[in-house]
């Protein structure tokens, strides 16, 4: 692209917005309620009712393939086997 033209604001349709539309879609947008506790969050859904804590954790070769495995045969994350495994240990 030359460096001298300026860039064109393209709608996927391919058709190129003139500065009127962009100003009006800014005043819309400038100008519209935005309801916060609809808008779908981003991110990773929450574990509980306070932000996780990400915990680095250590394991030597034969424990990470283990826990790999199981995590295969369950259809889990890793993340998923060490939490329900943690629980059960802390509940004994």
């Amino acid at each position: 692209m030359d460096m001298n033209k300026k860039a064109q604001n393209i709608t996927e349709t391919g058709r190129v917005l003139t500065d009127d539309e962009i100003d009006a879609i800014a005043e819309d947008v400038t100008n519209r309620h935005f309801d916060v506790d609809t808008i779908r969050r981003r991110g990773r859904p929450p574990l509980g009712t306070a932000p996780s804590r990400l915990v680095p954790v250590r394991l030597d070769p034969d424990l990470h393939d283990s826990l790999r495995m199981r995590a295969i045969k369950d259809h889990a994350t890793n993340s998923e086997i060490i939490r329900a495994a943690l629980r059960e240990y802390l509940a004994s």
